[in-house]
């Protein structure tokens, strides 16, 4: 008797999982492209278009500040060390929110600040000038000709392959696309989105609401406060990512909310189930009350999912090949 009772009670799961989901009826977005997915176990929750190559403007600095972390990470760099803001770092930008100049100094981690927490362009660049000097290459015959940004960008490449982002590649450090179309999907960046959030490192930088950085220019030495572009941080337990936005991107964002883990006891052991959700949003009208919108359809469908044992689905996960 035991066997066709836990057999009719795993079938009614399915279906009452079947039935919250179609009565949910997920948020249709207004943006060219979303996705929503567990962070934990990388299940889609909703998307749309989400394989789609677009521009995705500064949401390439995620890729940028997770290459300079794992340099940190693996080859003992210091944050602390002082790099110059090269005349180069002002080229195709027409923002300097900080107004740096070339010459000035500041160390890496405040550059990482400058370039999450603000999204600066020149901060990036700067970020990617230092760190691509000390980088492998494989670039050409005469690595010793390579410029250390594309040396730098070859490793944000190298990390998208490694992730599996298949439809992206990154042609510079801050997203920049007026003479050069970079491209990724809102899947990958939810990839890219899930690794960095794994980095206690990143997860600080891109929860912090302001921010005040050091620049040195010449005997001076200036003082500027960040205030986060993310205007959804702290809402709704959301406790980042990051904003894009240029006129092939559009208004991008990625959203990071959790909740507190999901505690049961099977025996003697306590089992333990992280709550975290990614949303991402390409060429939004409304970036962050879509955003919230979003994240709200999702919390509801992932309550739905959880109910249901967390069924598994490699149709709908970042990690099923078929989802490109």
């Amino acid at each position: 008797m035991s066997q066709p009772v836990l057999f009719l009670s795993r079938f009614l799961a399915i279906v009452t999982f079947v039935g919250l989901i179609g009565a949910a009826a997920p948020h249709v977005s207004a943006a060219a492209a979303s996705i929503t997915v567990d962070a934990t176990t990388g299940h889609i929750l909703a998307r749309q278009d989400a394989e789609k190559k677009r521009q995705v403007g500064s949401l390439t600095k995620i890729a940028t500040a997770m290459v300079v972390l794992d340099w940190a990470s693996k080859q003992a760099g210091d944050l602390a060390q002082v790099a110059t803001v090269p005349p180069a770092a002002f080229a195709g930008t027409t923002t300097n929110n900080l107004n740096l100049q070339p010459g000035d100094t500041l160390t890496l981690r405040d550059l990482l600040y400058a370039a999450l927490v603000q999204s600066d362009n020149i901060a990036a660049y700067t970020l990617a000038d230092y760190v691509g000097r000390v980088l492998p290459t494989s670039l050409g015959e005469n690595p010793a000709r390579a410029m250390p940004v594309d040396i730098f960008v070859q490793q944000m490449n190298a990390l998208a392959n490694h992730l599996g982002m298949k439809r992206t590649r990154f042609l510079n450090p801050s997203g920049i696309d007026t003479h050069e179309k970079p491209y990724s999907t809102a899947a990958d960046i939810a990839r890219l989105t899930i690794y960095a959030m794994n980095s206690a490192g990143f997860r600080f930088y891109v929860s912090q609401k302001e921010r005040e950085i050091a620049i040195g220019r010449g005997p001076q030495r200036l003082r500027y406060l960040l205030r986060n572009t993310n205007q959804l941080l702290g809402t709704d337990s959301i406790d980042g990512v990051k904003t894009g936005s240029t006129e092939r991107a559009g208004d991008c964002l990625v959203l990071s909310a959790a909740r507190p883990s999901e505690v049961a006891q099977q025996g003697t052991t306590t089992l333990v189930t992280p709550r975290r959700l990614i949303v991402v949003e390409l060429a939004s009208p409304d970036r962050f009350a879509e955003g919230l919108q979003l994240l709200s359809t999702g919390w509801q469908l992932y309550d739905q999912w959880a109910a249901a044992g967390r069924p598994e689905d490699s149709r709908n996960s970042l990690s099923s090949p078929d989802v490109r």
